[in-house]
């Protein structure tokens, strides 16, 4: 299979998973008062205004398509622990690059509680990758090679 094939469906993959897996934990999260906005927000963030979730999906899917890339390289373990660790980066990245450039404070303050939604948020959007993607390359292309959803 082709880098941009990958890279296609990588991005497909985390996509697909910041609409399942991703706003799954927001709703859970919601419904337990840990998360004041419900899942799916629709309101417009800058620069462009577009829908907070169509904003989420696009850096997710950017996040999946160097998942992609790297896949067949990435050590022999479930996908879908390393798809957690794609989370947990992802995380980290918000809290430490991404806050900072829009002017929040690092880490959400380091309130425990905001740092746990972060993890439990992107860590689940992040097991979704890995459980999505060798779905989306058995399909694409016969055998996935790299790490397995079972191995």
């Amino acid at each position: 299979m082709t880098a941009s094939r990958r890279a296609l469906l990588g991005f497909a993959a985390a996509v697909l998973s910041v609409l399942t897996f991703h706003q799954g934990m927001w709703a859970v999260l919601h419904l337990i008062g840990m998360v004041p906005p419900g899942p799916y927000p629709m309101r417009p963030v800058p620069p462009f205004g577009v829908p907070l979730i169509a904003s989420l999906c696009f850096w997710g899917g950017l996040y999946g398509l160097v998942f992609g890339l790297v896949f067949p390289r990435l050590p022999a373990a479930p996908a879908w622990l390393l798809g957690l660790l794609l989370g947990l980066l992802a995380a980290a990245v918000g809290w430490f690059v991404v806050a900072p450039i829009k002017g929040q404070p690092l880490a959400n303050g380091f309130d425990p509680s905001r740092m746990l939604v972060s993890i439990l948020i992107n860590g689940f959007w992040g097991i979704g990758v890995g459980v999505i993607l060798p779905l989306l390359l058995s399909r694409n292309g016969g055998a996935v090679r790299g790490p397995s959803l079972t191995r």
